[in-house]
Parts: structure tokens; sequence; C-alpha cells
């Protein structure tokens, strides 16, 4: 059984700095690519990032580059989201995602999710 599990949201000011982790189990981790997509209040689940099998590939929506950063431990079978100079457009849910294939930024192509942690910015 494959399961994702998000940790790291909270609360944090506008130009603060959050890390998120998903740890993945009940698959060879290393196979697969990973994703962080978000969703707002009312809004719909939009991609974040994205990052390859090995992590030799990544790619980013406009409205993140230069700010987060996707990484990849597959020792650890874990991904992570380094998201400084937070804006309180970032608030939202964000979720981790394994995708069968070795890099997609596709949401339909997303085989797994994780149960979603909240990011909340203040201004």
């Amino acid at each position: 059984q494959v399961q994702l599990v998000e940790s790291g949201g909270g609360l944090v000011q506008a130009g603060g700095s959050l890390r998120l982790s998903c740890a993945a189990s009940g698959l060879t981790f290393s196979n697969y690519g990973m994703g962080w997509f978000r969703q707002a209040p009312g809004k719909e689940r939009e991609f974040v990032t994205a990052i390859s099998s090995s992590g030799a590939i990544t790619d980013y929506a406009d409205s993140v580059k230069g700010r987060f950063t996707i990484s990849r431990d597959n020792a650890k079978n874990t991904v992570y989201l380094q998201m400084n100079s937070l804006k309180p457009e970032d608030t939202a849910v964000y979720f981790c995602a394994l995708t069968r294939r070795t890099f997609t930024m596709i949401s339909g192509l997303y085989n797994y999710w994780g149960q979603g942690t909240q990011v909340t910015v203040s201004s």
C-alpha cells in the first residue's frame, strides 16, 4: 500500500520560510517522479513544482520560481519543498504526489496523493 505523508506546514509571516517534507512508503521511491501541488480556498488545485526520479530534472510554476526549491533524498524516501520569501498568496493546502512516470507536471498523471498540509502566510 502506497502512502505519502506530508509534514512541515504551519503559519508564517510574509517573507518567512517553511520546509515541507513528504515521506513515501510502499514502493521503490527512487523509480518515480514526485510533485507538489497546492489548492487555495475557492480555487482549483495548481502545479507548484516537480522533480524527476533521479532528482536531475526539476521544474517550477512561474509564481514560485526563485523562491521555492524541490529536492529529494531517495535513501530516505522523502521529497522536500523549501519555501522562502513566502507571500500571502502562497497560502494553500500543499499536497505531494507521486507519478509512476519519471517526470511530469500534469496533475492527472500523478497516481498517489498525500493528505495535504496547510500553509498560511500572514501579511
